[in-house]
């Protein structure tokens, strides 16, 4: 065909790839559909039930066999002597001014032990300390009034007794005694007491040391103190300490440790002591000691002199030592100070200080007759002195 040189056939418009926003609303979509899938899948597969897992099974156990007999032992001792172990709460009872009511204010808490079928109860002098009374709880966690029938401060030592003992009788259970003069070092041993407030506990160890010394609340020596690393806390004292036959050896008396818990070192008064003092409790209220009649001088006296031995201050009228000749520390004629007898010795055992000579007096009862080493204005010799009974405190 042949067109006119005026008419020109057109041409198509050049062809364009796609925007950048249809790009993005294309990835937009996709997202949203891929949302949509998931959202489905999960649902259907939460409305799908979960398969049950296998439920769990015990293990096996494995048989154990027979208690050894030393286990057995111990069981049984616990179960027996229990019952004469007790939880002691001390209380001061006080009356309101205004209301005339008498109150019960606790003092201390602490163990003890049934000492015989009346009723009387031992523990420590520290666990009653302040209180007027106790409340005396048994194993059966009954509980009962008891009063204050004597203390020994010096060896921290109390007794009391179970006001309705009567009534109690049938629940009293009065615990083995034993010995302490032939204890050994290794000798296993037993604590049964109520630290912390807890119901009794039985704790183990060893005899680790005998013949200790420890200071009473007095500050006085408390001598042939029992070592033993038997887990002793408060709450322990004034309970037992028994040997493997059941016996009281001694009593729970204090824990070596300058935070008060537990640190591997408790100490015990021996029975052997106990024997001597709480049948004086019981009859007296008090220990009838037995002393010398004198007044002694401190010792930061004694030791600024630079005297080596107990000064005698003043030797009471009538009493021992001024019946024996000893004389006190006086005024001379010049206004000065003329020193009294020395002693420096008594049955030839050495006196350094006071407790040195507390020490030996404890060894004694009123009526023995020792001998004294004095010295006086640097001479010695010897004087033969009949002990007397010392008054209450």
């Amino acid at each position: 065909m042949v067109y006119p040189p005026s008419y020109e056939p057109s041409t198509p418009p050049p062809s364009r790839g796609p925007t950048a926003t249809t790009r993005w609303l294309s990835i937009l979509l996709l997202v949203v559909a891929g949302a949509l899938v998931f959202t489905v899948v999960r649902d259907r597969q939460r409305s799908e039930p979960e398969a049950a897992a296998p439920a769990p099974e015990p293990r096996a156990i494995t048989p154990r066999g027979d208690l050894s007999g030393e286990e057995q032992s111990t069981i049984e001792l616990f179960k027996t002597v229990s019952q004469s172990v007790v939880h002691v709460t001390s209380v001061d009872v006080r009356r309101s001014r205004l209301t005339l009511s008498e109150h019960e204010i606790p003092q201390g808490t602490g163990s003890g032990f049934l000492w015989d079928s009346e009723g009387h109860v031992v523990t420590n002098f520290h666990v009653i300390q302040g209180g007027s009374q106790a409340d005396v709880t048994l194993r059966d966690n009954t509980v009962w009034k008891a009063k204050i029938v004597g203390v020994a401060e010096d060896k921290d030592l109390a007794v009391l007794q179970i006001v309705d003992a009567q009534k109690a009788k049938p629940k009293l259970r009065p615990i083995a005694i034993g010995t302490s003069n032939n204890l050994e070092v290794g000798q296993k041993v037993f604590a049964i007491g109520n630290p912390f407030g807890l119901d009794q506990t039985l704790t183990t160890g060893v005899i680790s040391g005998l013949g200790r010394e420890i200071q009473s609340v007095t500050r006085r020596p408390i001598r042939d103190v029992i070592q033993t690393d038997a887990a002793i806390n408060p709450g322990n004292s004034g309970g037992p300490l028994l040997d493997s036959a059941g016996r009281v050896i001694g009593i729970n008396t204090a824990i070596y440790s300058p935070s008060g818990a537990y640190a591997g070192i408790g100490f015990a008064v021996p029975v052997d002591m106990i024997n001597l003092i709480v049948p004086e409790l019981i009859a007296h209220g008090r220990v009838v000691r037995p002393g010398l009649g004198i007044q002694i001088a401190p010792e930061t006296a004694a030791r600024q002199l630079n005297l080596k031995g107990v000064l005698i201050l003043e030797a009471q009228d009538g009493g021992a030592a001024a019946r024996a000749g000893l004389v006190g520390t006086q005024k001379g004629p010049d206004g000065g100070l003329v020193l009294g007898d020395l002693i420096v010795a008594m049955n030839d055992q050495a006196i350094e200080d006071v407790n040195d000579l507390y020490r030996e007096l404890d060894k004694h009862k009123v009526g023995d007759t020792v001998t004294l080493g004095v010295e006086r204005r640097g001479a010695k010799r010897d004087v033969k002195v009949t002990l007397q009974a010392l008054p209450p405190p």
